[in-house]
This record gives structure tokens, sequence and C-alpha cells, in this order.
């Protein structure tokens, strides 16, 4: 029960230090743990519903850091806007990437890693053709390869920030399975 207790604190305070880390000033665009954070929660939290609402809660908690900073004037960015859903619903869909690492390797982490920001870059800039959302790009083929050419930046940031983020998250929780194995012996 102990060790139940202490793994619930530790998701609570990554949780907490990942929505804070989102709304750093100066953090590259497109430099976020969540991507990492939902492969983790896949990977590694046994309850599937848990694990859905990992990432989620931390989108949502530095969602609400970013509103309070927009209506004290000290962020352009609203913390709440049109369409986020999509953002939420996408974001917690990459859980199920997570779910396919359980047998956790290097090479599930690294594929896992590459293919999280990789879904989420093609569905996302997808998206936001379709709607138009920000980037009036033509509805041609030429308008959606226009779109996805400006995520590139964030795109690279994402693969950038899930490998960063997972080599923590995932290094981690290894070292405390092999501490928690050894005290246990």
């Amino acid at each position: 029960m102990k060790r139940n207790r202490q793994l619930i604190i530790h998701f609570i305070l990554l949780i907490l230090v990942a929505s804070l880390y989102r709304v750093m000033p100066g953090r590259p665009w497109g430099f976020a743990p969540q991507i990492a954070m939902a492969l983790f929660a896949g990977a590694v939290v046994k309850d599937r519903r848990v694990a859905f609402a990992f990432p989620l809660l931390s989108m949502f908690l530095s969602d609400l850091f970013y509103q309070a900073l927009y209506v004290a004037g000290l962020t352009p960015i609203a913390g709440f806007y049109a369409g986020q859903w999509e953002n939420y619903l996408l974001l917690t869909s990459l859980t199920v990437i997570g779910f396919a690492m359980s047998n956790l390797n290097l090479g599930r982490i690294i594929g896992g890693s590459i293919a999280g920001p990789t879904v989420y870059f093609l569905v996302s800039n997808f998206s936001v053709w379709i709607s138009g959302g920000g980037y009036q790009r033509p509805k041609t083929f030429e308008g959606l390869m226009m779109c996805f050419t400006d995520g590139i930046p964030f795109y690279q940031m994402s693969l950038l920030s899930t490998a960063v983020f997972s080599l923590i998250l995932f290094g981690t929780h290894q070292l405390l399975m092999k501490r928690s194995l050894v005290s246990a012996a």
C-alpha cells in the first residue's frame, strides 16, 4: 500500500511539474513533456482509465495556468480556445501507442518516442489545414504540404522533447524499479 501511495504522489508531482514547465516563458514552441507523458502512462500505468487521465490532467492544468496568466495580462496566449478539444483528444489518444510499449525495452521506447510526435504532427497539421485554423492554406494537396511545412519546426522540437522527456520518465522508472527490487531483497 505504501508503494502505491508513493507512486500516486510521484504521478501528481510529475503532472504538476510538467504543467508548470509547459507555461514557462521562453520555452521553445513544441518542446513540452505531454507526448512523452502519454507514452509513459500507456506503457507503465496498469489502469487504462488512469493512463488516459495522466496526460489529460497535465494538459488541462497547464491550460488553467495559461488562462490565469492570460487573464492577468502576463501572456498573449489564452489557455482555452475554440477547437481545443481536438488537441486534448489527440494527445490523450497517444496513450494507445504507450500500450504497445508495455513490455519495455529500448527499441519500443525509441519507436514510441518517434511514433507519438509523428502521429501528433500529421493529425494536428491535417486538422489545422482542413479547418483553416490560423493558416489560410488552399484546400489542395499543395496547401496541405504548405501546412505540414509550417509545422516542421514544431515537429522537430516535439521529437526532441519527447526523446528527452521519455529518457527522463522511462529512465527514472527503471531506476526506481531496480531500487525497489533491491530494497525488497
